[in-house]
């Protein structure tokens, strides 16, 4: 009976100092340059798309890439500088 104790008075000893379940995960810093990466990655593919929409309905190449690009920038404000509330 007394080992029995024992050996329940240490599990719950371990189990309730949180040795096992404190440890701190690192996770990553976002890095600007990857964000970055990514907006001007999904620029590229959106105004190809919509130039391509845009060719399809008769429109030139060049026009079309105009009107894609003004488009973009209409509805998506990567560029623009941050709002003050």
């Amino acid at each position: 009976m007394p080992r029995l104790s024992f050996t329940f008075l240490a599990l719950a000893l371990l189990l309730t100092t949180g040795c096992l379940f404190s440890k701190k995960s690192k996770e990553p810093k976002e890095n600007s340059a990857i964000a970055g990466s990514v907006e001007e990655n999904f620029k590229v593919r959106w105004i190809d798309k919509r130039a391509a929409e845009l060719t399809a309905q008769g429109k030139s190449a060049d026009a079309a890439r105009t009107q894609a690009a003004d488009e973009f920038g209409q509805r998506y404000l990567f560029n623009a500088p941050p709002q003050k509330k």
